[in-house]
């Protein structure tokens, strides 16, 4: 039998490296975004092209739609900075409807992707050490099981909950993916309106050479409302705590 070379010899890749190459990718792309694209995605750069992304778009509207889904959804898969740009320029591009239509849809594709990425990276195997868990940890495993719907929504309406967050801890808790993207979907729909709707206007607000108010979303006529939806999100499981 013929012997192979030392050099020709090569060392399968581990398992469980494979599984982390997703989160390892979407890691190193977020950090290197960090650094690399912090200052190119700005207001002052969507009013410099502003003009030229709305002819693009008169001229080629469907492309421009799904070309504009397909890069909102891959920076949030990758965790690159300028989501919140990006949201607004749905809305300065397609106006509040459907511009919030396509703001939330590949919002919730990319953080589908996240979600996937943490699944396979471990997630799943860290559910199942939780399921088979005792005392303390296995009761908070089981409160979530069975208040699932309810906690899925109460991390989306909040907006303290950081969107990163809030796409990995489903994927570590053994959330089904329909659950989580039907959830993601609806429960990111009152921000991402609000967004939208700001977005809508920027064509006022660049002819008067100024900057958009981000904090709209934290004004008490906006965050009541959202906190109001997230209090009936979390009502069931108020109600079966206090039957216990």
């Amino acid at each position: 039998m013929e012997q192979r070379p030392m050099s020709q010899i090569t060392t399968p890749p581990r398992p469980g490296l494979m599984r982390r190459l997703p989160l390892i990718v979407i890691a190193a792309v977020a950090v290197l975004g960090a650094f690399t694209l912090r200052d190119s995605l700005s207001f002052e750069m969507l009013a410099e092209n502003r003009e030229a992304l709305i002819a693009f778009r008169d001229a080629h509207y469907a492309l421009s739609a799904l070309g504009f889904v397909a890069g909102y959804a891959a920076m949030v898969a990758l965790s690159l900075p300028g989501a919140t740009i990006a949201t607004l320029t749905g809305g300065f591009l397609f106006g509040v409807f459907p511009g919030v239509l396509f703001n939330v849809t590949a919002a919730t594709i990319g953080a589908t992707g996240i979600f996937l990425a943490a699944r396979i990276g471990g997630g799943d195997r860290l559910g199942a050490r939780l399921e088979g868990s005792e005392g303390m940890v296995k009761r908070i495993k089981d409160g979530i099981d069975e208040n699932q719907w309810s906690m899925l929504f109460v991390i989306r309406l909040v907006p303290a909950v950081p969107f990163f967050l809030a796409n990995l801890v489903p994927a570590f808790l053994e959330v089904p993916l329909h659950r989580f993207m039907i959830s993601t979907f609806l429960g990111i729909i009152p921000g991402g309106l609000v967004y939208t709707s700001v977005g809508a206007g920027l064509g006022e607000v660049f002819a008067r050479g100024e900057t958009p108010d981000l904090g709209i979303l934290f004004t008490p006529p906006v965050l009541a409302p959202m906190l109001g939806l997230a209090a009936l999100a979390a009502l069931p499981v108020a109600i079966k705590a206090l039957r216990r």
